[in-house]
């Protein structure tokens, strides 16, 4: 047995990436959930956003990622100047990314922070998990849009200050409140009132690569 039979192959999807925003320097576009960003290891798992751009637009890069199960907003570098220089911005955090969850529970504080150590979980690969002695500083500013008592859910907007894999999913598990949908970190009751995962990138704010001027990009959610 090969390293590829032990990958998963992906089910199709069958949603059209949305370009929000066309620039000479690079792309904003809406991602649907079920779609890698780049082409996966198994040679099955080839349709991503950029396999699907790279068609029209030939020169584009990948400078950030989106979960397979997260939809929404990502940026587009249409060359290495801008690719650099957007590049650049993400690993200064000088970028401010903005996502929508749909969570189980009532969250009882109107915003708060969490700030949990997250580091691999060897034992149940690809997952992630809370640790204090291994793990990596992890924070996410949390704001509550509102709540629905009769499905007992709660609409937040979600901060990463930090961006570790899967920080979203576990810090919100770990405060009792896990992602509608979310297929690795949430119990069975969560994971049954959505038949996808319930995040998605919302807003990002970054500089122009050519001007500096601030841009604002935004794609509401579909749920």
């Amino acid at each position: 047995m090969t390293a590829v039979d032990d990958l998963a192959v992906l089910p199709l999807c069958l949603d059209d990436i949305k370009i929000l925003q066309r620039d000479d320097s690079f792309l904003l576009v809406d991602k649907p959930t079920r779609l890698l960003s780049v082409p996966g290891r198994h040679p099955q798992n080839q349709d991503s956003v950029l396999t699907r751009l790279c068609v029209d637009f030939p020169t584009a890069e990948i400078v950030h990622r989106l979960d397979f199960d997260t939809s929404g907003l990502m940026v587009i570098p249409l060359s290495k100047p801008a690719l650099s220089h957007i590049s650049k911005q993400f690993q200064a955090r000088s970028t401010r990314k903005t996502y929508t969850a749909l969570v189980n529970g009532l969250v009882k504080d109107d915003a708060g922070l969490i700030d949990l150590p997250i580091a691999p979980d060897i034992e149940n690969r690809p997952k992630y998990k809370i640790c204090a002695a291994t793990g990596r500083q992890s924070v996410t500013e949390f704001t509550v849009v509102s709540r629905d008592e009769l499905r007992q859910t709660t609409r937040l907007l979600l901060h990463p200050i930090t961006g570790r894999s899967h920080q979203l999913r576990l810090h919100l598990q770990a405060i009792g409140h896990p992602i509608l949908g979310c297929e690795f970190y949430a119990d069975e009751i969560a994971l049954k009132k959505s038949p996808r995962l319930m995040l998605h990138a919302t807003e990002l704010v970054f500089a122009h690569p050519k001007t500096g001027e601030p841009v604002i990009g935004f794609c509401a959610p579909d749920f």
